[in-house]
C-alpha cells in the first residue's frame, strides 16, 4: 500500500485557525492522506485528533497516518523501532542513502525525504538535498516523497525525478480559505497531485 501523491503532514502552531479548519481546506482542495505528526500531544489528545482527521477523510475515502509507533497506519522518524507486530502501512522519516536503504530493508511502505530546500518549518535539519539529490536517492529506498521547503512549482520537477510524490506541511498548514481559497495547498494538488 503506497499513499496518494500528496501527503500532508500536520503541524497545528503553523495554522492560522484550528487545524481541523485547515485539514478541511486541504480535503476540499482534493488532499487524501494526512500523517497526524502532534507528537507534544497526549496519547488520549493524539487519538482524539486522528479519530477526527479519520471523520473528516471518511467521505473521500482518504488515508491518516499517525506519527508514531503505535496503530495500524505509521509514520516513523529516522531512529525508531520497526514496530512488532508490523503494522498495515509504515513509512518513514529519511535524510540520508543510508536511511532511505534501512527503509527499504525494513519493508517500509514509503519514505518521506528531506530537506528539498531549506524550510522556515523544521530548520536545522542538514543542507538541502535539492532536485539532483533527490533523484540519487529515489532509486534507494520505498517510494519516496520529496518534504521540505517544497513549493507547487517544485511537484513537477520532484515527480521527474523519481519522487512518488510530494509531502508537505507548512504551506497547507498555513493556508486559509480566506486566501486564494486555500491558496498553496491547491495549488499543489491542482499542479499534478
Amino acid at each position: 500500500m503506497t499513499p496518494t501523491g500528496l501527503l500532508v503532514l500536520t503541524d497545528r502552531t503553523l495554522c492560522s485557525g484550528p487545524l481541523l479548519t485547515c485539514l478541511s481546506t486541504a480535503v476540499d482542495s482534493g488532499a487524501r492522506t494526512v500523517v497526524v505528526r502532534e507528537k507534544d500531544l497526549p496519547t488520549r489528545e493524539r487519538e482524539r485528533l486522528a479519530r477526527e482527521v479519520r471523520a473528516l477523510l471518511a467521505s473521500v475515502d482518504g488515508t491518516v497516518i499517525v506519527a508514531g509507533t503505535e496503530g495500524d497506519r505509521v509514520h516513523l522518524t529516522a531512529a525508531d523501532a520497526f514496530p512488532e507486530p508490523r503494522p498495515e502501512l509504515v513509512g518513514r522519516s529519511c535524510h540520508s542513502a543510508d536511511e532511505l536503504e534501512n527503509a527499504r530493508r525494513e519493508g517500509c511502505d514509503y519514505a518521506t525525504i528531506s530537506p528539498l530546500h531549506p524550510t522556515d518549518s523544521k530548520p536545522g535539519y542538514g543542507p538541502a538535498l535539492g532536485l539532483e539529490a533527490l533523484a540519487a536517492l529515489t532509486p534507494v529506498g520505498p517510494p519516496t516523497y520529496a518534504l521540505g521547503g517544497v513549493r507547487p512549482d517544485d511537484a513537477a520537477a520532484c515527480l521527474a525525478a523519481g519522487a512518488a510524490g510530494i509531502a508537505v506541511m507548512g504551506a497547507v498548514m498555513r493556508a486559509t480559505k480566506g486566501r486564494a481559497d486555500g491558496g498553496e495547498v491547491q495549488r499543489l494538488i491542482r499542479e499534478r497531485l
